[in-house]
C-alpha cells in the first residue's frame, strides 16, 4: 500500500509509524509464505513494470532527464533483478538449511540434534537513489532482495523523482498484500524510519555525509540494527608501463567514455586514473574531454555539490587543470573537467582523494613501481578497482596491485560503470564504500543482508519451520552433516 505525505504540517513521524505498523502486520504473513508464492508476487511485479514501462519511463523522463531509452533500459534491469530474485527464493538454497543429527556417541560429550537455517528479520527500510530511479528505487535491487527474504517494505523515496516513486508504488500495491510494501516521502520520515522500533534494518544508496548521518542514527538506537549504505568511491583505474606503451590512446579515450557516461552520475564512475608519469597521452585526453557535451545533471543539489568539490579540486595548489569546459549558464548543467597531479602529491594532500559525483576526474602520474604502489596504499576503500595491463608482461605487477588495491570489485582491462546483476557479482566495498563491505547491493548474494541465522536444538519434529523438517514439505536443499552431504529439492533428509 503507498502512502505520501501531502501537506507540509503532517508529523513525519505519523506517517513513518503508519507505513511502519502496515508492515509489521504484514511480516508473519510474508515470512510464511510458501517459496513459490513468494516468487510469484516478484514475477507479478515484473511484469506489471514490463507492462507500465512507456508510461513509466515517460514520468521518469519528465523527472530525471536521464533520457528515455536510457530509462526504458533501466526497467528491463529492474525486471531481470525482480526475476532473478524470484529464481532465488523459488529454488530455497539461500535458507542456507543445515542439519546434524544427534550423536550420542560424540566425544568430549554427546551431541544434539541441531538444525540452523536464515530467516527474514522483519520490516527493512530502504533509502531511493536519485540516479537510477527504477533499479535503486522503489522496486530496484535493495526491495527485491528483501520481498525474496520473506520481509516487507517501507521506501523512502528520492525527492529527485517523487512522482515516478509514488506511480511505482501504486503499481506495486496491485500485486502485492496489503502493507507489504509502502512508500513514504521526506527527510523526516527518513529519519523516523531509522529509529522505528519496526524497523529491522535499513538499506541506502546516496551521499557519504548523508548515510554516514543515518548510519550512526541506526546504531544509536536502543536496540541496534544493521544499516547497508552504499556511500562514496573514487574507484581508481591503474594503467601499467606496458599497458600504456601498447595501447595507451585506446585506454584513455575509454576512460573518459566510462567517466562521463551518464555525466558522471554512477557511484561506478571511475574517478582517479594513474598513469606513467612519462605517458605523453595528455593531447588525447584533452580531446576525449572536450568532446563530452555539457547536459543537465540530475537536480540542483548534484549540480551545486559537484561545482563546490570540483572548484575546490580543481584550485589546490597541488593541482593543474588539463581540460575544464566553460560554466555553462544552466545552473542544473554540468561541466566536463579533467585534472591532473602526482603520487607524491597525493600522499601529502590526501585530501584530493575524495568523490566527484559528476564528469571529472583526476590523473595522478608516477615515477616507479614503489611510488606507485606507496599512493595506492593510502586510497580510501572503492566500490571497485581497475587494472589496464599486459597479461604476460605484467604479471608480477598485477599481483602487487592486487594486493594494494583496497576493492570490493577488481577489473582487468574492462572498465567499472558496467554492474551485471549475477549471482557472483559484489556490489560493495571497505569503508566509505559502504558501511558493510561483508555484503553486495546487487546479486543474489544481497538478499542474505535482510536475514538472521536461528539454530534449533532437540525440536519436535512437528514444532520446527517447515524447511527444516526431515520431510522437507518446501523442497528446498538441506546439508545434512552425515558426511556433510546435501540433500536435493525432492527428496526428505533420512
Amino acid at each position: 500500500m503507498s502512502s505520501r505525505t501531502t501537506a507540509p504540517s503532517q508529523d513525519a513521524a505519523t506517517a513513518t509509524a503508519r507505513a511502519a505498523a502496515q508492515a509489521h502486520a504484514a511480516a508473519p504473513a510474508l515470512a510464511g509464505l510458501p517459496l513459490p508464492e513468494r516468487a510469484a508476487l516478484l514475477r507479478g511485479l515484473s511484469h506489471t513494470l514490463g507492462e507500465n514501462a512507456a508510461h513509466l519511463a515517460a514520468v521518469a523522463e519528465d523527472e530525471t532527464r536521464l533520457g528515455v531509452d536510457r530509462l526504458r533500459g533501466e526497467i528491463r534491469r529492474t525486471q531481470a533483478q525482480l526475476e532473478m530474485f524470484a529464481d532465488v527464493a523459488e529454488a530455497g538454497a539461500f535458507l542456507d538449511v543445515m542439519i546434524d543429527p544427534p550423536d550420542p556417541s560424540a566425544q568430549p560429550a554427546p551431541r544434539p540434534d541441531i538444525r540452523r537455517m536464515l530467516v527474514p528479520l522483519g520490516p527493512v527500510a530502504v533509502f531511493s537513489a536519485s540516479n537510477f530511479p527504477f533499479a535503486f528505487s522503489v522496486l530496484g535491487g535493495d526491495t527485491a532482495s528483501a520481498l525474496a527474504a520473506g520481509c516487507p517494505v517501507v521506501v523512502k523515496a528520492h525527492e529527485g523523482h517523487p512522482r515516478l516513486s509514488d506511480l511505482t508504488g501504486e503499481l506495486a500495491a496491485e500485486v502485492l498484500p496489503a502493507g507489504v510494501l509502502s512508500v513514504v516521502h521526506g527527510r523526516e520520515e527518513g529519519r523516523s524510519l531509522v529509529t522505528h522500533p519496526a524497523i529491522r534494518a535499513v538499506g541506502f544508496t546516496g551521499s557519504t555525509a548523508g548515510g554516514r548521518a543515518l548510519f550512526d542514527l541506526a546504531g544509536s538506537r536502543p536496540d541496534p540494527i544493521p544499516f547497508y549504505g552504499e556511500l562514496g568511491s573514487v574507484n581508481p583505474v591503474v594503467v601499467t608501463p606496458a599497458a600504456c606503451a601498447a595501447r595507451g590512446a585506446d585506454i584513455v579515450r575509454e576512460y573518459i567514455a566510462s567517466v562521463s557516461l551518464g555525466q558522471g552520475q554512477f557511484c561506478t564512475k571511475p574517478g582517479l586514473l594513474f598513469l606513467p608519469a612519462e605517458h605523453a597521452l595528455e593531447d588525447h585526453l584533452r580531446r576525449a574531454v572536450a568532446a563530452v557535451p555539457p547536459a543537465p545533471l540530475l537536480g540542483s543539489w548534484i549540480s551545486t555539490a559537484y561545482r563546490a568539490t570540483l572548484e575546490e579540486l580543481a584550485t589546490h595548489p597541488a593541482v593543474r587543470s588539463v581540460h575544464r569546459a566553460p560554466t555553462p549558464d544552466d545552473a542544473r548543467a554540468s561541466v566536463p573537467a579533467l585534472l591532473a597531479t602526482t603520487a607524491e602529491s597525493v600522499r601529502a594532500h590526501p585530501e584530493l582523494l575524495q568523490e566527484c559525483f559528476g564528469p571529472a576526474s583526476l590523473i595522478i602520474t608516477y615515477t616507479t613501481t614503489e611510488d606507485l604502489l606507496a599512493t595506492l596504499h593510502t586510497l580510501p576503500g572503492s566500490l571497485t578497482a581497475t587494472v589496464h595491463g599486459q597479461e604476460h608482461q605484467d604479471e608480477p605487477l598485477a599481483r602487487l596491485l592486487a594486493a594494494a588495491l583496497h576493492t570490493g570489485r577488481l577489473i582487468w582491462n574492462g572498465w567499472p560503470t558496467g554492474v551485471a546483476v549475477t549471482p557472483a557479482m559484489h556490489h560493495g566495498g571497505p569503508w566509505p564504500a559502504t558501511t558493510s563491505p561483508l555484503h553486495t547491493s546487487v546479486g543474489s548474494r544481497a538478499i542474505t543482508r535482510w536475514m538472521r541465522p536461528i539454530a534449533y536444538q532437540n525440536m519436535p519434529e512437528q514444532l520446527l519451520p517447515a524447511p527444516l523438517q526431515r520431510a522437507n514439505p518446501w523442497n528446498v536443499p538441506q546439508q545434512v552433516d552425515d558426511a556433510r552431504r546435501t540433500v536435493p529439492p525432492g527428496r526428505a533428509a533420512s
